[in-house]
C-alpha cells in the first residue's frame, strides 16, 4: 500500500511541475505566474479541486508519442471565490506553450459542461500559443467544441476570460464570446493573425503589442474590458468582479452587508450641475455618491469614455449603471458608446441585474465618419437592448436629454419603471439655439429677435416640467435626495415580473 501511495504522490508532483523548472523560470522571467500559481491567487485558499491531472495527449505524429506530460498543458477544476462556487481552467505555457490539443480541449469542455449543469461561472485563464500544429484538424475540432459550449452557456452562467499571455488565431473566439475580458499590460495580446502574417499579406509592419496588446483592445477596439499591470492585480480584480455577479441566471446576485444609509442626503449634488449649460462635470462623481460606500466597479473604462458602465451596490444589492459622461464629447452617443452600453445592458438583463441609467445626452455625434460607420445600426443596438430588457429599470435625467438620444437612454417609452429628473433637466428635441434657427429662419438677420426667441424657447422647454406634465417623467426630485429616491424605487421593484411574447429569439440589429 505504501508503495502505491508513494507512486501516486510522485506522479502528482510530476504533474504539478508542468514543463519543468527551466520553463517555469522562463515564465517568471517574463513577469508571468505559472498556471497553478494563478489558480492559488484567484481561488480561496485550499478550495481548489482539480480534474484530469493525469490526462495526456494521444498524438503520435512528429515524435509526439515520446513526450506525453501529465495534464497536457491546462489545469482544470473548481473551487470557491469568497465561498461561492466557480469552475476554471488555466492554460500552462510551460507545457507545449499552452497549445490546444484534442485532449486539452476535452478537459476544458468537461468543466464547461459541469459549470452549466451546476449553475456556476466559468473563468478561463488564457496563456496559449494556439492550436497544436502536430495534431492538425483534431485541435481545430477541439476549439469548435469549446466555442459551442461558450454559446450554450451565454446568458445562463457568467463567463470571464483573463488573457495572461498570447491568445492568437482561433483561440481568440472563445474569449470573444465570454461576458468579460481582462488583459495584462505588456505580457498579453490577442489577434486573429500575427504581425508576421500581417506583414506578408498587407505589407504593414506592426508589433504584437500594437496589433493586439492590452492598450489596443481596451482603448481602440473595445474587445477587452480592463487592463492591469500584472497577473496579481488582474486576478484580484477578477475576484472583485465575481462578487457583483450571480452564479447563474437561476439565482440573484449576492446581497452583501452595507454600512451606508439608503436615505443618505448628499447636499453636494445640489451644485454638481454647472450654471453654464455648456460646462462639463464628472458623472462618475454622481455614481460614487449614489453607491454604497462609494464603490463603483467600472468596466471598459478606457473605451468609449463618453459613456460609463459598471456595477455598484445599493442596499447591498448589485445594480448595473449606464451613464453619459459630459467630460468626453459632451456625453454624445456614438458608434462605440452605443455598442459598449448595449452589450452591458444585455448582460444585466440576462442575469436579472437591475439597471440604473443616468442621462445627460445632447444627442448622437454628427459627422460622415459616424454615418459611414453605421451609427444608425449601432445606436439601434442600445435602443433594442433597453427595450428588450425586463429587469427593473430606473432612469435619472440630470441635465440634457435631447432628440432621439433621449428616447434611447431608457426613457419611459422603452418601459423604464421609474423616470426621475433633476430640476436642471432639459428634455427637448434639440437645444434652444438650434431649434430657434429652424423655427424662425426668416428672422436670422435680426440678432435681438433671435435672442428673444431663444430665451422664450429656453423658458418653455429647457426644463423637465413639460415632460412631467405628460407623465414621461414620474417625479422631479431634489439632487440631494437622489440616493434615497433611487434606493426606494429599486426596493419597490424587487418583485417585478414582465412577460414577453413567445419567440425563439429577436433579431437585434447587428
Amino acid at each position: 500500500m505504501k508503495d502505491i501511495l508513494e507512486q501516486l504522490e510522485a506522479r502528482r508532483a510530476e504533474a504539478r511541475a508542468g514543463g519543468g523548472e527551466r520553463r517555469i523560470d522562463a515564465q517568471h522571467a517574463k513577469g508571468k505566474l505559472t498556471a497553478r500559481e494563478r489558480i492559488e491567487l484567484l481561488l480561496d485558499p485550499g478550495s481548489f479541486e482539480e480534474f484530469d491531472m493525469f490526462v495526456a495527449h494521444r498524438a503520435t505524429d512528429f515524435g509526439m508519442a515520446e513526450e506525453r506530460p501529465a495534464g497536457d498543458g491546462v489545469v482544470t477544476g473548481w473551487g470557491t471565490v469568497n465561498g461561492r462556487l466557480v469552475y476554471l481552467f488555466s492554460q500552462d505555457f510551460t507545457v507545449f506553450g499552452g497549445s490546444l490539443s484534442e485532449t486539452h480541449a476535452q478537459k476544458i469542455c468537461k468543466i464547461q459542461d459541469m459549470a452549466l449543469q451546476n449553475g456556476a461561472p466559468v473563468i478561463g485563464l488564457n496563456d496559449s500559443g494556439g492550436a497544436r500544429i502536430q495534431e492538425g484538424v483534431a485541435s481545430l475540432a477541439g476549439y469548435a467544441e469549446v466555442f459551442q459550449r461558450n454559446i450554450d452557456a451565454s446568458g445562463v452562467i457568467p463567463q470571464i476570460s483573463v488573457i495572461m499571455g498570447p491568445c492568437a488565431g482561433g483561440a481568440v473566439y472563445s474569449p470573444a464570446m465570454t461576458d468579460f475580458i481582462f488583459m495584462v499590460r505588456d505580457s498579453s495580446y490577442m489577434f486573429v493573425t500575427g504581425p508576421d502574417v500581417v506583414k506578408t499579406v498587407t505589407n504593414e509592419v506592426v508589433t504584437a503589442e500594437e496589433l493586439g496588446g492590452a492598450g489596443t483592445h481596451t482603448k481602440r477596439s473595445g474587445v477587452a474590458d480592463l487592463a492591469f499591470e500584472n497577473d496579481v492585480e488582474a486576478l484580484a480584480e477578477t475576484r472583485r468582479l465575481i462578487d457583483f455577479l450571480p452564479l447563474s441566471n437561476r439565482e440573484g446576485a449576492p446581497i452583501r452587508p452595507f454600512f451606508d444609509k439608503p436615505d443618505r442626503d448628499e447636499p453636494s449634488l445640489d451644485t454638481l450641475i454647472p450654471d453654464n449649460p455648456n460646462s462639463p462635470y464628472d458623472m462618475a462623481e454622481l455614481i460614487e455618491k449614489l453607491a454604497d460606500e462609494g464603490d463603483f466597479f467600472e468596466l471598459a473604462s478606457d473605451f468609449a469614455r463618453n459613456i460609463l458602465t459598471g456595477f455598484i451596490r445599493i442596499e447591498g444589492r448589485t445594480i448595473g449603471v449606464v451613464a453619459n459622461q459630459p467630460l468626453v464629447l459632451a456625453g454624445c452617443l456614438d458608434i462605440d458608446s452605443s455598442r459598449k452600453a448595449a452589450k452591458f445592458v444585455r448582460f444585466c438583463d440576462a442575469f436579472e441585474i437591475p439597471l440604473l441609467t443616468l442621462v445627460d445626452v445632447p444627442g448622437f455625434l454628427p459627422g460622415t465618419s459616424q454615418e459611414y460607420g453605421g451609427v444608425i445600426k449601432h445606436g439601434a443596438k442600445l435602443l433594442y437592448a433597453y427595450g428588450e430588457a425586463t429587469v427593473p429599470k430606473v432612469t435619472l435625467i440630470t441635465r440634457k436629454a435631447y432628440g432621439g438620444a433621449y428616447d434611447v437612454m431608457s426613457s419611459k417609452h422603452l418601459r423604464a419603471d421609474f423616470n426621475y429628473a433633476w430640476p436642471t433637466a432639459e428634455i427637448a428635441v434639440m437645444g434652444a439655439k438650434g431649434a430657434v434657427e429652424i423655427l424662425y429662419r426668416s428672422e436670422r438677420g435680426d440678432p435681438e429677435k433671435i435672442a428673444a426667441r431663444t430665451k422664450d424657447y429656453e423658458d418653455r422647454f429647457a426644463n423637465p416640467f413639460v415632460a412631467a406634465e405628460k407623465g414621461f417623467v414620474d417625479e422631479v426630485i431634489m439632487p440631494r435626495n437622489s440616493r434615497k429616491r433611487i434606493a426606494r424605487a429599486f426596493a419597490s421593484l424587487r418583485t417585478k415580473r414582465q412577460e414577453r411574447p413567445w419567440r425563439k429569439h429577436g433579431t437585434i440589429p447587428l
